[in-house]
């Protein structure tokens, strides 16, 4: 969590430089609703489906490509513009740009996105009850440590 909200800092204060606003400002981008608030939930759990959907299918190289291609879709169809994570809800706090949230729309957001997150833990073991089984391939995919033979 603390590397993807730092990272999500940096890459904020990236984009403000590039284009030549405060590196920090704080939004005031008003983003309160309970349509607000589902879209979010929403744009949560079709990510997290998405995720573990390609994962469970054994081709784990391909998430970062699914994340990118639905994140960009979220975007379009969902009133939020589809944060659906909170290091970028977070991130987004420090630019007073279109795609900034004012810290006090902040709480909504976090909340809707942890109800989304429950909700797909819950469908995810309903729609993948064998999911334990490739789960450890969803942060980075990888082999077991090998053991060296003892002498």
């Amino acid at each position: 969590m603390a590397a993807q909200i730092t990272g999500g800092i940096a890459g904020v204060m990236a984009a403000n430089a590039m284009f030549d606003v405060p590196v920090i400002e704080i939004s005031q981008t008003a983003r309160s609703g309970g349509h607000l608030w589902l879209a979010e939930g929403i744009a949560t759990l079709g990510l997290l489906l998405v995720i573990f959907g390609i994962v469970r299918s054994r081709r784990s190289s391909v998430v970062a490509f699914a994340v990118g291609g639905y994140i960009a879709a979220a975007y379009y169809f969902t009133s939020s513009t589809s944060f659906a994570n909170p290091a970028v809800t977070i991130a987004r706090m420090l630019t007073d740009t279109f795609a900034g949230i004012e810290p006090g729309s902040v709480p909504g957001f976090l909340a809707a996105q942890l109800a989304g997150t429950a909700i797909a833990a819950g469908l995810i073991h309903l729609l993948y009850p064998t999911i334990g089984e490739v789960a450890d391939h969803v942060v980075l995919p990888h082999e077991p440590a090998r053991r060296a033979a003892a002498p």
